[in-house]
């Protein structure tokens, strides 16, 4: 009995979740970077350094179109969420994107995106946006625009001073 109900539940779930009517709701950040784009690539996708200056973040695996990675998101003062994202785009020196899911698809999806635009006399605007949609994500927006805002905000100021200082 206790098995179907929680099967209906996540049927439930998956179904409202995957509605074209659910709404989708975005976090955007950017930080303007003394340095080339080729040098922010550099150290936005060198996954196993970020232990050493990032925040927010920690991810295995390679920045590779189709690979899965392991990724760890913790804001400071809050508990972390793990999950498994495939990367859907690795633009050296532009773009790395890649789309998650919390268990499964329809319940809470993030599409993370980090884009890297050239600025007049070389230096870069770092963007960090992720775009969010599912049944869970509305009861938990608070959250997400709370922790997870201020994680991607010193995520991108720690990837400054990185980028500076290198």
């Amino acid at each position: 009995m206790v098995l179907a109900m929680a099967i209906a539940l996540v049927a439930s779930a998956i179904i409202i979740g995957n509605m074209p009517n659910q709404p989708v709701r975005g976090l955007y950040t950017q930080v303007e970077i003394n340095a080339p784009p080729e040098r922010v690539w550099r150290e936005l996708t060198d996954f196993g350094a970020y232990p050493q200056w990032n925040p927010f973040l920690r991810v295995h695996g390679t920045a590779e179109l189709g690979n899965h990675l392991l990724v760890t998101a913790k804001p400071s003062g809050s508990h972390g969420m793990v999950f498994w994202p495939k990367v859907t785009a690795a633009e050296p020196g532009r773009r790395l994107t890649w789309l998650g899911h919390l268990l499964i698809p329809g319940l809470f999806d993030g599409e993370h995106s980090f884009e890297l635009e050239p600025l007049p006399g070389g230096g870069t605007r770092f963007i960090q946006r992720e775009r969010f949609h599912g049944s869970l994500v509305s009861p938990f927006w608070s959250y997400i625009t709370n922790q997870t805002g201020r994680g991607f905000r010193e995520m991108n100021q720690a990837l400054k001073v990185r980028c500076e200082q290198h």
